[in-house]
């Protein structure tokens, strides 16, 4: 699992090189990168919704 994290976080800053994305789309599974993706995007729009309310106060 720490696999599919660490990849999904590189694709989220674009650091991700073509040898890691090709080996993750031949051997991956598809719903684990989703669901990691879907968790991590939650997570990025929580912290900036934390830090939008700690700035404005």
């Amino acid at each position: 699992m720490w696999k599919v994290v660490k990849s999904v976080l590189a694709a989220f800053f674009g650091v991700q090189n073509e040898r890691q994305r090709s080996e993750d789309f031949q051997h991956g599974n598809p719903g684990a990168f989703i669901a990691v993706g879907l968790v991590l995007a939650a997570v990025m729009v929580g912290l900036i919704a934390l830090v939008a309310i700690l700035a404005s106060r």
